[in-house]
């Protein structure tokens, strides 16, 4: 890696004989008029505008496809010196403004595309009280500012006479001493020598031109041996421009040397498979490391899905499995509707969806994930990392444990898999389960809803079509209101114990009242005896005893107890600790 200063003269020169280029990521040009006159009036004032990061092209590990500079001439298809990694938003911007003698292609504040030259209005810019970028003038194509629906013209600069009437500069000649040399001796032949306007340019060309030609940008250049996995670092490193650069970037780089548009590949196969709601939280890179995970654990060997892994990942393996591992992705959104999470706010982890749809790739061979018996060890192995809360960092690795265990344990049943061996969840955390962000959370309300559990007032079983029709949430089964005018602790009742999926119907009904109350209300809207409303409580886990007489300290030991109950069943795990002394001291009793 070195680093130096380099001329804007001389990067605007390398820009446009194609030496300097871009990897060809697909991404747009994206800064708006107004950042471009900023950032100009910044370059005219010789103030900093920050470093840019190339990369020596021919790096034997990354194989780039590269694109010109947007303005730059393309038809000679000159081979780059250097690509770059960070400052393509400030470089094209100067380069297109300052240089190009085509329009610059921008867009309004409001998003709306339009063409621009730029001009700079040589007595502001020589007057140090006024603000350089109000000095800077951006005209439409035509070089005519208009008004009145375009029936008054407010500033014409169509043609070189106009310009030097009015003593405007024309910007994209400014990096270069002809043109602008030559723009001087018609200007001064046009105004026949006048003093005051050749004391104006003197001052501008002093002020403004001279300087601008010495400034210069500071360059980082990474040599050629750059390890591949550096230089993605790099890109997730630097956001100058407000895209983010990922894995995934990186890699639709290399295959376009291929001639592979994997962006296209990846948006086609997004809109046909992973627009579900669940699947659509998949992100291009958990794509890419999912099949890098299925590609290493194919190939024998180690197996690993580390960033390092993904950008070797060649196209040829890509190819060879990416149907079969979307087809994955698809069998694994059916198990987890099956354990009843039907949404993406739902899904206690994104991240375990990768191995998940890894093993259920590897297990399509005749049909093995659709076999009773190594479904249920997929799925006690997906509850041990849900309730073990195993999924919230250090991933690749976990990843890799699960895939290569899981599929072991599969042919033995003495290899149990790390997750499944390391599970713990403490009952004092059931405390502390006071929202829908944490794991476990979403997991017993999962379990719940896997109970068959029933809407108070219709009986309704929430599968997937009541979920989605009904609007079902989670709310409180003491409500809130009435627990805060009891004065019970909000650790307990606002804790996941005392909370469950209902219809936003139902809940209406509830209000703040006391159980007991709103009960007798629901038994009367919805015609219902109360021994059958006695039935839908019990698949919510719910003592019916307990809740009818407001026993809150008892009903939250029972159902503490229960969900417990539950995590176990759900992990093929014991939990052990539930009549310690802190769970007594907490709850009130033992959890047994």
């Amino acid at each position: 890696m070195k680093t130096n200063d380099r001329k804007i003269t001389d990067l605007m020169a390398t820009i446009h004989t194609g030496k300097t280029q871009l990897p060809d990521f697909q991404r747009g040009w994206v800064w708006d008029d107004g950042r471009i006159k900023a950032l100009i009036a910044s370059i005219t004032n010789g103030y900093p505008v920050g470093a840019a990061m190339f990369l020596e092209y021919g790096n034997e590990s990354i194989h780039f496809k590269s694109r010109v500079v947007e303005g730059a001439p393309s038809a000679d298809k000159a081979i780059p010196d250097e690509l770059i990694l960070d400052g393509q938003q400030r470089l094209t911007s100067v380069y297109s403004s300052l240089f190009s003698e085509k329009a610059v292609r921008t867009r309004t504040d409001k998003g709306q595309e339009i063409e621009r030259f730029y001009y700079i209005d040589m007595a502001k810019a020589v007057n140090s009280t006024i603000d350089r970028v109000d000095s800077i003038i951006s005209v439409p194509k035509d070089r005519k500012i208009t008004s009145d629906f375009g029936r008054k013209v407010e500033l014409d600069l169509s043609s070189a006479s106009q310009e030097y009437a009015q003593n405007v500069f024309p910007l994209n000649i400014i990096l270069d001493p002809s043109k602008y040399s030559k723009w001087q001796m018609d200007y001064m032949q046009y105004h026949q020598y006048d003093s005051n306007a050749a004391k104006l340019y003197m001052d501008f060309l002093s002020k403004v031109i001279v300087p601008l030609g010495q400034y210069t940008i500071p360059v980082i250049t990474l040599d050629k041996d750059t390890p591949k996995e550096a230089v993605c670092q790099v890109f997730e490193n630097v956001n100058t421009g407000g895209v983010s650069l990922t894995v995934f970037e990186l890699v639709t780089a290399i295959f376009a040397m291929d001639n592979f548009e994997l962006r296209k590949d990846w948006e086609e196969r997004q809109k046909k498979y992973f627009s579900d709601d669940i699947l659509s939280v998949t992100s291009a890179t958990d794509f890419l490391t999912a099949c890098t995970l299925l590609s290493s654990y194919k190939k024998g060997g180690t197996v690993s899905c580390k960033k390092k892994d993904v950008l070797n990942l060649t196209l040829a393996e890509y190819q060879r499995y990416a149907d079969d591992l979307t087809e994955g992705f698809v069998e694994a959104e059916k198990i987890l509707q099956e354990e009843r999470i039907f949404s993406s706010k739902d899904l206690p982890y994104t991240t375990q969806l990768i191995p998940l749809a890894v093993l259920c790739t590897l297990l399509a061979d005749h049909n093995r994930i659709k076999t009773t018996s190594v479904k249920d060890k997929i799925k006690q192995w997906y509850w041990c990392g849900v309730f073990g809360e195993m999924y919230g960092s250090a991933n690749e690795t976990r990843y890799v444990y699960d895939v290569v265990g899981v599929m072991a344990w599969l042919e033995d049943a003495c290899k149990t898999p790390k997750t499944v061996q390391e599970f713990y969840f403490n009952p004092v955390r059931l405390l502390s389960l006071q929202s829908r962000l944490s794991a476990a959370y979403k997991g017993i309300m999962a379990r719940i809803l896997k109970n068959q559990c029933k809407d108070f007032i219709s009986g309704r079983e929430m599968d997937f079509t009541v979920y989605k029709a009904e609007s079902i949430d989670i709310h409180h089964i003491f409500p809130r209101d009435y627990c805060e005018k009891k004065g019970l602790p909000r650790a307990k009742w606002n804790s996941v114990v005392n909370k469950t999926p209902i219809t936003y119907s139902t809940n209406r009904e509830i209000g703040g009242v006391a159980p007991s109350q709103y009960l007798t209300k629901i038994e009367k809207k919805g015609q219902v005896e109360p021994d059958i409303l006695d039935g839908y409580l019990k698949t919510h886990l719910i003592d019916t005893g307990d809740i009818r007489a407001d026993r809150f300290d008892d009903f939250f030991i029972k159902r503490a107890t229960a969900i417990l109950n539950e995590i176990e069943k759900a992990t093929g795990k014991s939990i052990s600790g539930r009549d310690s002394d802190l769970v007594i001291q907490d709850f009130g009793g033992a959890l047994l």
